[in-house]
């Protein structure tokens, strides 16, 4: 894991300023802009292409033929609503017919018999049967055009539904065209990256998407006492991260002789799936699981201060990183550090006159003047700082540049790391 370089990094940086203050400004210079890069696949991934590639390919033919079959035999039958109301509206339309025939005839038949009357008593006889069949032939004649129309407007309805599965059939032909494209793409890049003989490495690349804040870290810090504060990790990216390893780490040294007081900081941490509290030194390998898109999950964070450190200066150094099951891996670019004033015991800002040496063995610093690093930084998962240095008001710039040096050399070590990386995939 990279994070582990960078540890160690840290470290050098709060057990050895007078290192710091000579290579300092040549880490700072590697340091690069924030950048996203896509890490060339392997063979393995893009077999997993292919294979996701035939699956759809199978899918939108299988689609297409549906569609088809439907088209032939599903909308003709007579259970589909619009097969359904056509036949019921063609019955309606025949029988509407035959109910016209009849009445036409009847009509034919009370005009024979009024022909054929010889007295006026037959004859009144036949008109009145005359003018009432013509009247049901009026009737009849009536409903067939009614029944005709919508007969007509079903034969419409059903007709418009064959257009719309037509019409459906044709995106999908398209559709499965396309997935025929990307197949014979995903087996040409497979063919290819075979052909090469060389397995394409699987690389790490920058992620500052994967943003790791730290919240409630007091600027000021006492000796016997215990802060409790919050880092915060969101993926700020579009898709789910597997596995994600945030890192945090707390270091300090004393403000006259600089000397390292990470003995005197305890940093533990723990998390609402796992409330246990565990060393911090352990959290860079832990993972805390998935991670999905814009989503966040808070590490609380704990610092003991021993109740005979001196007066100095301190920082957490917090940043992630995320595995996924394919391979594909990365993090945040940097380290953000967050600083912090260290007073002894019973401490005030001026110091502790009484303690003339360091009960672990160390000569007792001066109090310090100086006024530690803000670590209230909002959430904000689209944050792409890199930290708040620890910074002292000192007249001696000796420990301001220290810390500096501190996370810049934090700093370049992954620089280095990542434009290595980078270099090897643009082949420079």
């Amino acid at each position: 894991m990279i994070r582990r370089v960078l540890a160690t990094a840290v470290a050098a940086a709060v057990t050895a300023p007078v290192v710091l203050l000579s290579s300092a400004p040549a880490f700072a210079d590697e340091k690069p802009a924030a950048q996203t890069q896509k890490a060339k696949p392997t063979i393995e991934e893009l077999k997993q292409a292919v294979e996701r590639a035939q699956k759809e390919y199978d899918a939108a033919v299988i689609a297409v033929n549906d569609a088809v079959k439907f088209l032939e035999e599903g909308l003709e039958e007579e259970t589909y609503p619009t097969k359904a109301a056509l036949v019921e509206a063609e019955k309606a339309a025949e029988d509407a017919a035959k109910v016209k025939d009849e009445a036409d005839q009847a009509v034919m038949d009370a005009q024979a018999e009024l022909d054929a009357a010889t007295t006026d008593e037959d004859k009144a006889a036949a008109q009145t049967a005359l003018d009432e069949a013509e009247t049901a032939a009026t009737e009849a004649a009536e409903a067939k055009t009614a029944a005709d129309t919508a007969h007509t407007e079903a034969q419409t309805a059903h007709d418009d539904e064959r257009v719309a599965q037509v019409r459906k059939i044709d995106l999908l032909q398209k559709a499965r065209d396309e997935a025929k494209t990307a197949l014979e793409d995903a087996e040409k890049a497979l063919s290819d990256a075979e052909e090469e003989g060389e397995e394409p490495a699987g690389e790490c690349v920058p992620a500052p998407e994967l943003t790791a804040v730290v919240s409630g870290l007091p600027d000021k810090v006492v000796g016997g006492t215990t802060e409790t504060f919050t880092l915060r990790v969101t993926n700020g990216t579009g898709g789910t991260m597997d596995e994600v390893y945030p890192f945090a780490s707390a270091h300090g040294f004393d403000t006259k002789g600089y000397k390292e007081l990470d003995s005197y900081l305890d940093l533990e941490w723990s998390t609402a799936a796992n409330p246990k509290w565990r060393d911090a030194d352990l959290l860079g390998g832990t993972s805390i699981g998935s991670l999905k898109a814009n989503a966040s999950v808070d590490v609380k964070l704990r610092l003991k201060v021993d109740a005979d450190v001196l007066a100095g200066q301190g920082s957490v150094y917090v940043t992630a990183d995320y595995l996924n099951d394919d391979g594909s891996c990365g993090g945040y670019p940097d380290l953000d550090d967050y600083g912090f004033q260290i007073l002894p015991e019973g401490g005030d800002g001026a110091g502790d006159p009484g303690k003339s040496e360091d009960p672990k063995g160390k000569p007792a610093p001066n109090s310090p003047t100086g006024q530690g690093g803000t670590s209230t930084t909002p959430v904000n998962t689209s944050s792409t700082t890199t930290g708040s240095l620890a910074q002292t008001g000192s007249n001696d710039a000796l420990p301001k540049i220290a810390l500096a040096g501190g996370a810049a050399l934090v700093l370049g070590a992954g620089a280095v790391i990542i434009t290595r990386r980078r270099n090897k995939s643009t082949g420079t």
